[in-house]
């Protein structure tokens, strides 16, 4: 109830409340990110080599049920609502350090999407965070892998970003025969004084419901160590 107070209060109260994608200008911290991209291609990569030890999302997520199945989504966390995965930020550390420079960052994974899947339509938890997208593995055509948020689509480009407010209905495709990654971020939505307050104060109750803190619990618990030559140990 408080949740949605508060949602409509920013939809009311902001000129951008309603707004689906966001010109990433407008945020300068994008530059370095998108700057920095080949360094967390690379380590990105590297877990790819152990691609069946990356947990599928709804392994992390119980919730995630009704969007996928098997393994044809995974996530590697990196943070949940401000929750760190230590072990996975020290086998990161160059992308670790530039999530570092994201004002209010919160959420940041990688998002591992299988050929020919589709997520279907849904919204995200809360209006008060809004979604970064760096694309790493972009199949072409880059139009086979594509986001529609309400009535917009965008397809995402290797090395560019895409910011959008994921408390819209959206859905997901990649219709091409390779796999899609990004790097996938929430941060704080930029809001006015004492509305800035009053968010921060949601989201961090919202990162102390069980919904957040199981998560992590499993992301520590299927965690896994690259060692020193990048083969997996338990």
């Amino acid at each position: 109830m408080i949740r949605a107070l508060m949602e409509r209060t920013i939809t009311r109260l902001t000129r951008d409340g309603n707004r689906t994608f966001f010109e990433t200008e407008s945020f300068p911290w994008v530059a370095s990110i998108e700057a920095g991209s080949t360094a967390i291609r690379t380590e990105m990569d590297t877990l790819l080599v152990h691609r069946d030890k990356i947990p599928n999302f709804q392994d992390i997520s119980e919730d995630q049920n009704v969007l996928t199945e098997g393994d044809r989504w995974k996530t590697y966390f990196l943070y949940a609502y401000g929750h760190q995965a230590e072990r996975n930020c020290a086998q990161c550390p160059k992308t670790a350090r530039l999530l570092a420079s994201i004002p209010g960052l919160k959420t940041a994974m990688f998002s591992i999407l299988a050929p020919k899947k589709h997520v279907p339509e849904h919204r995200g938890p809360y209006k008060g965070v809004l979604r970064y997208h760096l694309g790493l593995i972009i199949p072409e055509p880059n139009t086979s892998c594509r986001i529609r948020v309400a009535d917009e689509v965008r397809s995402w480009q290797e090395g560019k970003s895409l910011i959008f407010d994921d408390s819209h209905l959206h859905e997901v495709w990649n219709d091409s025969d390779s796999w899609r990654v990004v790097l996938f971020v929430d941060f704080l939505r930029p809001l006015p004084f004492p509305l800035s307050l009053l968010n921060r104060v949601m989201v961090w109750r919202i990162s102390r419901t069980a919904f957040i803190t199981d998560a992590m619990e499993r992301v520590r618990k299927l965690g896994f160590d690259l060692g020193r030559e990048g083969a997996p140990n338990r």
